[in-house]
């Protein structure tokens, strides 16, 4: 090589760096083949969340062109371990967006075009008793052809009919509407969940309902029913409210102030049957038949307990998924107690990150919508992190059983408890701040207590409850049961009223997000020191977040509710009398832990009973905002001669031409086309829609 010319040496230089480097990557591939297989699962749930975050169908038919060469170019390269894995991640992208694709087009029902009053006859599908707000909220397949196939209705629990369930005929005049949108952007898209579900409006009843034929509900959710009724009997008000949330799923008879606390301290996982439930009751089904089994000396010698034992373990963990509804944390966690059910039978430790890919794969199958859902997220993050702990070479070294005294096996408990806590609140805190713009931050000292009140005290005592209740002997265990409850509840709200148990953030920008999942997923699902390499995106996308601006100014799709956010970032609403709903939105997107004020008393706003005038400083400009607040008539020549001195006018009727304002018109018509707004004035000022977020999503004209 002495004597060959320079571009001839340079050419072998980079490609003996290209071999050596490639040699590099096929050793570390082999070393790391047995944590390959979840990157599929990565892949899959990429292609269906690209779908979501990508907006047009020619940004989707891109991605799959690109997915589809690039899983060829793996496959029929000749190399090795790295080609082919690029060729199944590649295969497995494509394949994810495709299945949702078409999941979309396959759902696509008849929805409303606009708001309507209705009288109709409808097949009631699903009864869902709100307790703590007083309705019940009804699924009904409408007779009338002029109507969407399937509308949801909420009316007052006393204009229900005596004896509603499922498959009842009634009749009701309502008022419809198409499924709302996001209010503002990225908060929850209803219009999104309602697609999938197929439900082609919404409204509410005026009036009493009219039973008209008896329902046949199926024995499981008359069981469900049931039993949630005899649980709210026995322990009344919000108390019998959570009992009925660990029995049945139902969280909706759990007070408004007690599940803010629970949400606060970081303990709403335990409203929501997923593992811990799973795991408790699965655990306990297998205790007490082995228990039994083994009093019979003839069993036991003829029988494999252990497999009988994991038989009633799988039948009692099915049945209590499907008396609770099926929902998505509970059938994932069932799903991961079968393998692991099925490894215990089969003499082999089936706990690992492949058995939750492969629980996260077959629910991705059958619903590949719920990748979308906080839900999902939020479980299978926080198993991931327990898993990917206790598989490091520290946590086995640490917590693993040995023989010694009690005070240092409770002591290693403990800091095992402790360990895990702290890797499950560091999973869930960007899931939550993204989705809910909150998280608790004390959720690890909270769930310490609170894990093993609720895992061995509250539920073993509310099963035997039940159970003796069948003999009319309940009534001791119900006052135990809802004494442990209220600890349960006064150690929510005492930890959730602590000063800064609460983080909260405005906006998170969807690719900061990304990098937080993405550097997570790296950390989570490699062994060894590279695995640290995630830290890299993890900390990026956290910076990100951290330094998103908070909106300036929050303008809902009607047109009808605003909020200027003050420079202590409280926001402060236009219409003062607002409803929670309204108010709570307001200032999770503004990232104020605390009630929005009025816009009335701020030194900075004129108002009067029809419109107000706001002049708002920001980036060493002046920012003039003019709103309506009434359906009051005003003067022509007034009001163009307002919109002229304003750099934005925002109004929920429709304005003239003749009003110009210096910078941005929000008014009926815009804000039909743009949805929700959030608006930063600081230079550059920027504008975000919910239009832009959706995209051209099947639902966005659905939503309209």
């Amino acid at each position: 090589m002495e004597g060959a010319p320079l571009p001839q040496r340079a050419r072998g230089y980079w490609k003996a760096r290209f071999s050596a480097v490639r040699e590099r990557i096929e050793a570390f591939l082999e070393a790391e083949r047995a944590q390959l297989p979840p990157w599929f699962v990565v892949g899959f749930a990429a292609g269906i969340a690209a779908w979501f975050t990508l907006d047009t169908p020619t940004a989707w038919l891109a991605l799959l062109a690109l997915a589809g060469g690039a899983s060829i170019a793996g496959f029929t390269l000749r190399g090795g371990r790295a080609e082919r894995a690029l060729g199944w991640f590649a295969l497995a992208l494509a394949l994810g967006c495709a299945l949702i694709w078409a999941r979309s087009a396959w759902v696509a029902a008849p929805h409303l075009e606009r708001p309507l009053i209705a009288s109709f006859d409808g097949r009631v599908e699903k009864v869902e008793p709100l307790v703590a707000k007083g309705d019940v909220r009804l699924t009904l397949a409408p007779a009338d052809p002029a109507l969407p196939p399937r509308v949801r209705v909420s009316l007052p629990a006393g204009d229900s009919p005596e004896g509603l369930s499922s498959g009842a005929r009634i009749r009701l005049r309502a008022r419809l509407a198409p499924p709302p949108p996001m209010a503002l952007p990225g908060t929850y898209d209803f219009a999104r969940d309602a697609w999938f579900r197929q439900i082609g409006a919404v409204g509410r009843a005026l009036g009493p309902a009219e039973l008209l034929a008896p329902g046949t509900d199926s024995g499981l959710e008359r069981i469900r029913n049931r039993l949630g009724r005899h649980i709210r009997e026995a322990l009344p008000g919000s108390t019998g409210g959570i009992a009925a949330a660990l029995a049945t799923g139902d969280q909706n008879a759990v007070g408004e102030e007690d599940a803010e606390a629970m949400r606060r301290s970081g303990l709403t996982h335990l409203l929501s049957v997923s593992g811990l439930h799973i795991a408790a009751v699965v655990g306990f089904a297998m205790l007490l038949t082995l228990k039994l089994l083994a009093l019979s000396e003839r069993l036991a010698l003829r029988l494999n307990l252990v497999l009988v034992a994991a038989f009633a373990g799988a039948v009692a963990g099915i049945g209590y998924t499907l008396l609770t509804g099926a929902q998505v944390p509970t059938v994932r966690s069932c799903i991961i107690a079968l393998l692991v059910l099925a490894g215990i039978a089969l003499g082999r430790d089936a706990i690992s990150l492949r058995l939750l890919a492969v629980a996260a794969l077959a629910i991705l199958l059958v619903r590949p919508e719920s990748l979308a859902g906080a839900s999902f997220q939020l479980s299978f993050a926080a198993v991931t992190a327990i898993i990917a702990l206790h598989s490091t070479a520290w946590a086995r070294s640490i917590f693993m059983r040995r023989d010694e005294g009690p005070f240092r096996r409770l002591g290693r408990a403990i800091l095992a408890m402790l360990a895990t806590g702290l890797a499950v609140e560091i999973a869930l805190i960007p899931f939550a701040l993204y989705h809910f713009h909150k998280a608790g931050l004390y959720g690890i000292l909270a769930n310490l207590v609170a894990i093993p009140l609720t895992t061995f005290v509250i539920m073993p005592l509310e099963a035997a409850a039940l159970l003796l209740d069948s003999l009319g002997l309940g009534a001791p265990l119900w006052v135990l049961t809802g004494l442990a409850i209220d600890g349960l509840l006064w150690i929510a709200h005492m930890v959730g009223s602590a000063k800064g148990a609460v983080a909260t953030l405005a906006a998170m920008p969807p690719w900061a997000f990304g990098l937080i999942v993405a550097g997570g997923l790296w950390l989570c699902l490699w062994n060894g020191r590279v695995r640290l390499a995630g830290l890299v995106p993890f900390a990026i996308g956290a910076a990100a977040a951290a330094a998103a601006p908070v909106p300036d100014l929050l303008v809902t799709g009607d047109g009808k509710h605003l909020a200027v956010v003050a420079d202590d970032g409280a926001p402060l609403i236009l219409r003062g009398r607002s409803g929670d709903f309204v108010r709570e939105l307001f200032a999770e997107n503004a990232g104020f832990d605390g009630d929005p004020g009025s816009l009335d008393s701020a030194p900075f706003a004129s108002c009067s009973r029809d419109s107000c005038l706001a002049d708002i400083v920001r980036g060493g400009r002046r920012w003039r905002v003019l709103s309506t607040r009434s359906s009051a008539l005003i003067a022509w020549s007034d009001l163009v001669a307002a919109c002229a001195s304003s750099d934005i006018v925002v109004s929920d009727r429709r304005l003239p031409r003749g009003c110009a304002p210096r910078w941005l018109r929000l008014d009926r018509q815009s804000l039909g086309r743009t949805g929700g707004i959030a608006i930063y004035l600081r230079s550059p000022p920027r504008v975000e829609t919910v239009a832009a977020r959706v995209g051209r999503h099947p639902w966005a004209s659905a939503a309209k």
